[in-house]
């Protein structure tokens, strides 16, 4: 499997395939032979208490893909049941064969009256089920005995590990899935997801794609039409590596967080700690004066910097030339402005002023929740270019910056983003579920993450780690964003294991952000790409 992990659609996933066959010599065979052990391995290892099996299958090559995983099961041991959904016959090709080598009968039902007869019921009692009925290549909608089998399926309490998809789903949609699919409680795919596997809402448990066989070389076979990438930490996994012996702090880059206001303090003292947790070998504060005693409270290793302030309690537009001061006696490596900065008028146009200001020279710099606020009806004033500009809007924000609805910003959260990073010049982290970055032409997708980090509190930690990483990292900033956004998201899984969805809180993060890198280094090592729902 290569090191970037593409989205593609099922007509380039089977050119993917084909190519590997014709122009790379792996037999067609092999790579059903290899998908079905990749589902068997996976009901070994995540349901190893399942004793008996019973194996859905269709006519097509997914048929195929099942009756190799209902072998290789029946090799350890398992009891299995393979229920044969079309009439030998009807059988072609790889599937045909992988068909001929089943070690045990299959039940062949060829109409719904077979399906629902009293014979087979007893057949049915399972530990698990696999769902190997239709694959990626179908399209919507299923009827007939398959329609009736998927509706077995999921009115059934059994687990459900579907095989390369849930049946019945339009591998292609980006958006949740309409019409009668099957309920997965995991999925197998292979080589590369298709749009509906990212983004389709198909399971709330895992979603496993392994690779079977497909040489680096087959993927430039395609030229990838959605330009869309998963976000995988093989790719960035230098980022990842163990510091050398003689570190110092001076190596780290230092970064300086302007934000906070009055009942805001906690937002810039929680993007100041994210630096330091990502690794930034230094971070600054720089608050309102009459908050900063509750900003440089939160946590001694932060510094902190008193800046002027309105009536209200945030930002004057006074403090720029002190900010200004203090980037000139700093080598600071990123700025990070934004955080609980308030949507005060002048603080806005503070705001404007010092990204403006920084342009020249170039100072990298990421812009989140009200310093995005403040270019409202201002979005040509937010530009990269010639330098390191990364915003992190929510929808709401997004919906502000290019004068839409969040609604609107949610029905193409991809094109709204690649527009706007394109129009700008600069890297947009679009947030929300599936988290994507774009800098204008290709697309990360973000896998990690859950609705327990739906609380206030987690973006201003998701500011604080991109700016820490991109300190460390000021050469590859596309790395380090990509970086930051996956650990942030994985930070959050693992926060969700001991603390749940409904009582997670963002400084949980904080606190796990150590296990988040252990598991993305162990991940960028391992040869599938995982993720939950």
């Amino acid at each position: 499997m290569t090191s970037f992990l593409p989205i593609v659609t099922a007509a380039e996933m089977r050119a993917i395939d084909r190519a590997t066959s014709e122009r790379f010599g792996v037999p067609s065979l092999t790579l059903m032979e290899n998908a079905g052990a990749a589902v068997a391995a996976h009901v070994l290892e995540y349901y190893s208490a399942a004793q008996k099996v019973v194996v859905f299958c269709g006519k097509g090559n997914n048929g195929g893909d099942g009756f190799v995983a209902a072998r290789r099961l029946h090799e350890k041991g398992r009891t299995v049941q393979v229920i044969l959904l079309a009439d030998p016959a009807d059988l072609r090709g790889d599937a045909a064969l992988m068909f001929s080598k089943l070690p045990v009968g299959a039940v062949v039902l060829k109409t719904t009256e077979d399906l629902k007869s009293e014979r087979v019921r007893p057949l049915l009692q399972a530990d698990l089920y696999l769902d190997a009925i239709l694959g990626t290549g179908f399209k919507p909608p299923v009827s007939g005995l398959y329609a009736d089998a998927i509706a077995i399926l999921n009115a059934s309490q059994v687990p459900v590990v579907a095989v390369d998809i849930p049946s019945g789903a339009n591998a292609d949609a980006m958006s949740a899935q309409e019409g009668v699919i099957t309920r997965a409680d995991s999925i197998v795919t292979f080589s590369a997801p298709r749009p509906a596997h990212v983004f389709g809402q198909l399971t709330k448990g895992l979603t496993v794609v392994a690779g079977i066989g497909s040489p680096d070389e087959a993927y430039e076979a395609i030229v990838p039409s959605l330009k869309l990438n998963v976000i995988t930490p093989s790719f960035f996994d230098a980022i990842l590596d163990p510091r050398p012996a003689d570190s110092n702090k001076g190596l780290y880059g230092h970064v300086v967080v302007v934000g906070g206001s009055l009942g805001k303090a906690g937002a810039a003292a929680m993007a100041g700690m994210a630096a330091l947790r990502a690794g930034a070998g230094l971070a600054t504060v720089a608050t309102p004066k009459s908050v900063l005693p509750t900003v440089a409270g939160f946590h001694p290793e932060l510094m902190t910097v008193p800046l002027p302030e309105t009536e209200a309690g945030s930002i004057s537009a006074r403090a720029q030339d002190a900010v200004i001061e203090l980037v000139r006696g700093t080598p600071i490596k990123v700025l990070a402005i934004g955080p609980g900065v308030s949507r005060s008028p002048e603080t806005a146009g503070f705001v404007r002023s010092l990204v403006a200001r920084f342009n020249d020279p170039p100072i990298p710099m990421v812009v989140d929740a009200d310093g995005l606020n403040a270019f409202e009806g201002h979005a040509d004033e937010l530009n990269g270019r010639d330098r390191s500009l990364v915003i992190t809007p929510h929808p709401g924000e997004m919906a502000r910056l290019v004068g839409c609805s969040t609604a609107e910003v949610q029905k193409d959260r991809v094109g709204v983003a690649r527009k706007f990073a394109s129009e700008h010049q600069l890297l947009v982290v679009l947030k929300g579920y599936r988290t994507i970055v774009t800098a204008g032409s290709e697309v990360w997708v973000n896998t990690t993450g859950n609705p327990g980090m739906a609380t206030g509190g987690t973006g201003d930690i998701l500011t604080g780690m991109i700016a820490g990483l991109m300190a460390q990292f000021p050469g590859v900033v596309l790395f380090a964003v990509l970086a930051a956004v996956y650990l942030h998201g994985l930070a959050g899984d693992v926060a969700r294991e001991s603390k749940g969805e409904h009582s997670l809180v963002a400084t949980d993060l904080l606190e796990v952000l150590p296990e988040a890198f252990r598991r993305a280094r162990k991940s960028a090592r391992e040869k599938v790409v995982q993720w939950v729902g």
